[in-house]
C-alpha cells in the first residue's frame, strides 16, 4: 500500500507541484508510545491475506479487525528480528544476533490469552537469546489483571467473566485460555493485592487536606477502620484503612499513626467527620494537634431513626437531611428545634415491635437524639455531604 496516495490524491484536484511538508508536532508511531513500552520497528506497508480472513468477515467487524490485527502483529514482530539480526539471507560479519526459527507463544487479546508462532533470535555467538521488542509488549499479562478486576468491582462474578469479554471470531476463542473462572479469581487476587498494597504505601505528604472522615465497616464479619481524605476541591483520596475486632481506641491511632508516618500533615487545623464511638474520638484526638470533630451526620439520621417506628421514621429523615442542608444555620437549628417538641407532643408508640425487628422506644428519646443534633446544623461542606 503507498503511504503517499492521499498526498498525491490532493495535489491532482488543487494543482499543488510540492507534496505537504509534515506537521512540526507529527513523530513515528514507535516515538508515541508509553515509555514503559519497548519501542519496536514498523513496516512502511503490510499485506493482509484476506483469505484466512473469510470466516471471520462473515462474524462482524470487530472478528475481522482481531483477524487483521493478529496478521499485522506477525509482521511487526518480523520486522523486529530484522532490525536486530540483518536481513534475511544477506551475510553480514557485523551482525550482533541471529534467528533462531520460531516457537509457540502467547499474547493478550481482549482479556484471554491468544497463542501465536513468535521469532526467536539469539546473540551471534549464541550465547543468549535476544527479547523481540513487539512481543514483549503483547505477551504481557498486566492487562489480563486489570481487566479481572474492572470486571469483578462491576459485579460481573468468575463464573460470567467470558460473558463481558469482545467477540473476537470463532477461530480465536477456540484456542483463546486463561478465561476460567479460577483464572479469573487467581488474577483478581492479585490485582487486589496489588492495588492494596499501592494504597497503604502511597505517600500522603502531597495533600492538601481539608476534611477527614474515620468509620468502620464490617465485611463478613471483619471489621475495617478506613480513613477517607477530601481536598480543598472536593477529590475524594481513600488514605487507608486497618482490620480489627471493632472500632476501639488501639485501631484507630494505629490506622492515624500510619497516615502521619506516611508524610500526611496532623499538625494544621482539619474537619474530622466521625460517629458517635467514643474510640474514635480518642484516636482523633490523639495523633492529630488541632482536630475539628464534627458527628456524622448520616449515622445521627440512622440513630434517630431507629428510636422511631417505620412509619414515622422515613418522614423524619428527610426532615432532618433537609435542616442539614439548609443553607441558614439558624433556620436549620429552628428546623430541627420544631421536629423534637413535635416528637415531644407525639404519643407514645404502642408496645411491639418495629418493622427492623428491634423493640419500638419512646419518642422521647428520638427527641432528645433531634435535639443533641442542633448544635451541629450549621452549613454543610461539601466534605459533610
Amino acid at each position: 500500500m503507498n503511504k503517499d496516495y492521499q498526498t498525491r490524491g490532493r495535489r491532482a484536484r488543487t494543482g499543488r507541484a510540492t507534496p505537504r511538508k509534515p506537521s512540526s508536532s507529527a513523530r513515528p508511531v514507535a516515538e508515541g508510545l508509553e515509555e514503559n513500552l519497548p519501542a519496536w520497528a514498523l513496516p512502511d506497508s503490510v499485506q493482509v491475506a484476506m483469505a484466512d480472513l473469510a470466516g471471520a468477515v462473515r462474524e462482524g467487524l470487530l472478528a475481522f479487525a482481531v483477524g487483521t490485527g493478529l496478521q499485522v502483529l506477525q509482521v511487526v514482530m518480523e520486522e523486529d528480528v530484522t532490525a536486530l539480526a540483518g536481513p534475511k539471507g544477506r551475510w553480514n560479519r557485523e551482525r550482533v544476533a541471529k534467528r533462531h526459527g520460531h516457537d509457540d507463544g502467547e499474547v493478550t487479546l481482549g482479556g484471554r490469552r491468544v497463542p501465536i508462532r513468535r521469532p526467536r533470535v539469539r546473540s551471534a555467538d549464541g550465547s543468549e537469546e535476544l527479547a523481540v521488542a513487539s512481543y514483549e509488549a503483547f505477551s504481557s499479562t498486566e492487562l489480563l489483571c486489570e481487566m479481572a478486576l474492572e470486571r469483578m468491582l462491576a459485579k460481573l462474578s468468575c463464573r460470567r467473566y467470558p460473558i463481558g469479554l469482545e467477540p473476537v471470531g470463532a477461530g480465536v476463542e477456540q484456542v483463546a485460555r486463561s478465561t476460567s473462572k479460577s483464572a479469573v479469581s487467581r488474577r483478581f487476587v492479585k490485582a487486589t493485592e496489588t492495588a492494596l498494597a499501592g494504597l497503604m504505601t502511597a505517600d500522603l505528604s502531597g495533600l492538601d487536606l481539608v476534611a477527614l472522615m474515620v468509620d468502620g465497616v464490617h465485611f463478613a464479619g471483619h471489621c475495617c477502620v478506613v480513613a477517607l481524605g477530601i481536598g480543598l476541591d472536593g477529590t475524594k483520596h481513600p488514605l487507608g484503612l486497618v482490620e480489627g475486632s471493632t472500632e476501639n481506641a488501639t485501631v484507630v491511632t494505629e490506622l492515624l499513626t500510619g497516615l502521619r508516618g506516611r508524610g500526611l500533615d496532623v499538625t494544621r487545623p482539619v474537619l474530622v467527620v466521625i460517629d458517635a464511638a467514643k474510640a474514635l474520638a480518642a484516636g482523633v484526638r490523639a495523633v492529630f494537634d488541632r482536630p475539628v470533630i464534627q458527628r456524622c451526620q448520616l449515622h445521627k439520621v440512622r440513630n434517630v431513626q431507629d428510636h422511631l417506628p417505620k412509619s414515622l421514621a422515613s418522614t423524619v429523615g428527610k426532615k432532618m437531611r433537609a435542616a442539614y442542608h439548609d443553607e441558614s444555620a439558624v433556620s436549620a437549628e429552628a428546623t430541627l428545634e420544631a421536629l423534637a417538641r413535635d416528637l415531644e407532643r407525639s404519643p407514645p408508640a404502642p408496645p411491639g415491635r418495629s418493622g427492623r425487628g428491634s423493640p419500638r422506644r419512646s419518642r422521647s428519646s428520638a427527641s432528645a437524639s433531634t435535639r443533641a443534633s442542633r448544635g451541629r446544623c450549621a452549613p454543610p461542606t461539601r466534605s459533610s455531604r
